[in-house]
This record gives structure tokens, C-alpha cells and sequence, in this order.
């Protein structure tokens, strides 16, 4: 017995606990299925993201590969020189004073020859709409073909020449035989002549090249328009925006974030980068319109209104990406620059910059993207007009007209012909194709110039 007993203390009870950390509380619970339902939330944005994205890319997808199919006529061709060279002298001069409507009578006498050659006709159907199935291009083609070589007069060649648009919406699914007899600008009977041809091996559906390389096109035959001129002017503005903005973009950076005093005038200057960034890209059109259209005079619808109004746009994007990296260099790097004797300039040009090198070219391929898809800053400048002719080379194709794509885009997408609306979906194919590009080349320049510390 001890003394605590014998003084009649009784020992300490100790409660038995309420829960264990074994077993979870209604408070645990609640936690727990909050955090389950916050994952199921975050997956589900995830997933419909990525659904929504696929959709997309599938409806683009479905209607614009087709745009780089054209349907073409292939058939011998006499270039009889009665008709394109009456003098019989082989004189570019002379036999330019034919016009496209002779050589419309030489494809059509050549088409018809060879279509009774290979006994394909149709009952109740005319000459005329026989020969209609010729893209009204095909002339000016051959034209140009002729006048460039004179000697082909007189000779006989294997020419494959455009059909019309209504001729390759049939190959394609996109004109019927129900749509036709509500069309003015094609048949049943010639779409029963398509087969005909097609089976003979007349008409085929094949690549093509010229919806890449060509220039736009009237409303008449949208199966000859292209992208060329679109995507020459698009190179044009980026390289000059390249060219005009990056430079300022960076050095501005770099004097407000290492060189230039804390004061209320720097402060003044970053709220209103901010600003201009989140500024509407038309806002930027109307200024280009006013200064540099207006006031200076500069040439409406040319490459370089188009990059200087680009570049206003971007400069404060770059300028934001360009500080954020610099700022994200550790001080320590400063100070041990400094500590072994280097200048300010010595540490920022030597040090500083290097490391933040993968988030300035991140940014700014990041803002030259993003600039590359603007549309309503291009309008107001005047570069939704039709453009049918190259800008010339550089220096003096800059004041050239010229359009972009995504202004490309938006002309046919405005279009009655809907093979104008399948032309804008290819052209949007081959824009993300760049855009791709260019977020590509921002991850492999970011890689190739990382360095750890």
C-alpha cells in the first residue's frame, strides 16, 4: 500500500477517446469528399476542354481538307496558229492582241473534239453547256503558257486546265443532283456528264498546289482562288514587325527593369503598359488608320501600315514577358557579377540576359502569334480588299497592296459561293499549321537556351 492509497486518493482515470486516428470523423469526411469533388471538377473542365478543341479541329478539319483537292479536266489541246497567231509570226506583241476569248474557243473546240473522240455525250444538252464546265481561268492560263513560249503555237499539247466550282462541289459531295435543278450555275446534265468524264478519265479530282501558291479570285470562279498573295503578305508584316518591334520591346525592358529610377514617373510608364496590353486589338486599327494612313499618307492596305499597327499591338506584350523573365534571374547573380568587379552593363548584357534569354523568345514568338491571327486592326487599314497581284520583293513590296490570312479567311468566309466557305476553312488549316509552328519553335528555343541555377 502506498501512500497515495493510504491517504484514500484514488488513482487518475484516464477517458477513453472519442475517435481514432483510424477512423474518420464527419469533419474528415466532409473534407475529404470536398477534395473529390474539386479532382472531378478540374477533370471535367479538363475533358470538356479537350472536347470542345476536338470538335473544332474536327469541323475545320472536314470542311477544309477538301480545299486542297481540285477537281480538272485533262484533254489534248491545238494551239492552231490561225487563231492565236494570225500574222504567223511568232511575235509576243502580236499575239498578245488575242484575248482570252480566242484561246475560250480553241479549249472548247478541243474539249468538244475530244469528248465526241471518246463518244461521251449527253441528250438534250448544248455545246455551251458542255464548254461551261471549263473554269472561266483556263483561258488566261493557257494564255499566259502560250505568250511566255510562242513556239508552242502550231503544236499539239496534253493540257489539264480547272473545272468549274460547281463541278468539283459534285466530286466532292457538296452539289446533288436535287441542288443542281435549283442552281443557275450548273445542270443535271452536266453532273451526268461529270460521271461520264470521270469514268473515262477525263475529269479528276487531284492535289493542289495553286490554292497555296495562287492569288485570290473573283466571285465567278472561286475554284482558282488562293492563298499566295495572303501568305506573302502575312511573311511581309511579321518580318517587319520582327524587325520594328522586337528590338524596342526588349531595350525597353531592360532600361525599366535595371537601369531606370523608382519614381512616379516609371510607375506612370508600367500602368499604362499594362493598360495598352489589355487595350482591344481595333482599337489599334483606328490609331493606324489615323496616324499612319491619315496623317502620314503611307499606302492603304500595304504590309507595312499592317506591321506598324501589329506592332503597336504587340510591343507591350513583349515588353510584359521581356520584364517577367529578367525579373525571374535570382539577385544573387547580380551580386556576385558585381562583387567581382563587373559594371552594371557587364552584368546585364553578360549575366542577366543569358539566363533570361528563353522567356524573352518565348514571349515574343508567343506575341508574333498572336499578332499573326489579328483581323480587325487589318480591316480598318484597308486589307480586305481584293488583291489579285503579288507585292513586289522587298524593299519596295512593303508598300505594296497585299492582304493577310486571317483577313483571307474572313473575305471568303463573307462570300455567297460555298466553295468560297470551304476555301476559308483551308485557310484556316494552313494559319494554325503556323500558329502550331511558331508555339513549336518558342519550346525549342526555350529548351535549347535554358540554363539551371
Amino acid at each position: 500500500m502506498t501512500d497515495a492509497t493510504a491517504g484514500g486518493l484514488a488513482a487518475p482515470a484516464f477517458s477513453t477517446p472519442k475517435s481514432s486516428l483510424l477512423s474518420q470523423t464527419a469533419l474528415v469526411r466532409r473534407r475529404n469528399a470536398a477534395e473529390t469533388r474539386f479532382k472531378a471538377y478540374g477533370i471535367a473542365a479538363i475533358v470538356l476542354s479537350l472536347a470542345t478543341l476536338g470538335f473544332m479541329l474536327f469541323t475545320i478539319l472536314t470542311d477544309g481538307v477538301s480545299a486542297f483537292f481540285q477537281a480538272k479536266l485533262s484533254f489534248p489541246v491545238e494551239l492552231t496558229a490561225e487563231t492565236l497567231d494570225p500574222q504567223g509570226n511568232r511575235n509576243r506583241d502580236e499575239m498578245a492582241k488575242v484575248t482570252t476569248l480566242g484561246y475560250n474557243k480553241v479549249l472548247a473546240a478541243a474539249f468538244a473534239k475530244e469528248m465526241t473522240a471518246r463518244g461521251i455525250a449527253i441528250d438534250g444538252q448544248s455545246d455551251k453547256d458542255v464548254t461551261d464546265m471549263i473554269s472561266k481561268d483556263a483561258a488566261g492560263d493557257l494564255r499566259a503558257a502560250v505568250l511566255a513560249n510562242p513556239q508552242m503555237v502550231g503544236t499539239t499539247i496534253d493540257a489539264t486546265v480547272l473545272a468549274t466550282g460547281r463541278i468539283d462541289g459534285y466530286l466532292k459531295g457538296r452539289v446533288t443532283m436535287e441542288t443542281a435543278e435549283r442552281d443557275a450555275n450548273v445542270t443535271p446534265e452536266q453532273l451526268q456528264l461529270a460521271d461520264l468524264l470521270r469514268e473515262a478519265g477525263i475529269l479528276k479530282s487531284s492535289f493542289n498546289w495553286d490554292f497555296i501558291t495562287s492569288p485570290d479570285a473573283s466571285d465567278q470562279r472561286p475554284e482558282a482562288a488562293g492563298l499566295g498573295v495572303a501568305i506573302l503578305g502575312s511573311a511581309y508584316m511579321m518580318l517587319l514587325v520582327l524587325i520594328t518591334c522586337v528590338p524596342v520591346g526588349v531595350a525597353a525592358s531592360i532600361y525599366l527593369e535595371e537601369f531606370a529610377p523608382k519614381n512616379v514617373w516609371t510607375d506612370a510608364i508600367e500602368v499604362n503598359i499594362s493598360n495598352l496590353a489589355a487595350v482591344p486589338s481595333i482599337v489599334f486599327g483606328i490609331l493606324g488608320l489615323a496616324i499612319f494612313i491619315n496623317f502620314a499618307g503611307m499606302p492603304n492596305s500595304s504590309s507595312l501600315v499592317g506591321a506598324l499597327v501589329l506592332s503597336l499591338m504587340t510591343l507591350p506584350t513583349i515588353i510584359i514577358a521581356t520584364r517577367a523573365s529578367i525579373r525571374a534571374v535570382p539577385p544573387s547573380i547580380r551580386d556576385a557579377a558585381l562583387g567581382i568587379g563587373a559594371s552594371k552593363m557587364q552584368t546585364v548584357f553578360h549575366h542577366v540576359l543569358p539566363l533570361a534569354m528563353p522567356g524573352i523568345l518565348t514571349g515574343t514568338i508567343l506575341g508574333l502569334a498572336s499578332a499573326l491571327g489579328e483581323t480587325a486592326p487589318l480591316l480598318l487599314i484597308g486589307m480586305v480588299a481584293f488583291v489579285d497581284n503579288y507585292p513586289g520583293s522587298p524593299p519596295d513590296g512593303f508598300l505594296d497592296p497585299a492582304t493577310a490570312l486571317p483577313v483571307q479567311v474572313f473575305g471568303w468566309a463573307q462570300r455567297a459561293d460555298p466553295a468560297f466557305i470551304e476555301r476559308s476553312s483551308g485557310a484556316i488549316i494552313i494559319l494554325l499549321i503556323f500558329l502550331v509552328a511558331m508555339n513549336v519553335l518558342a519550346v525549342l528555343l526555350r529548351r535549347r537556351f535554358e540554363r539551371r541555377w
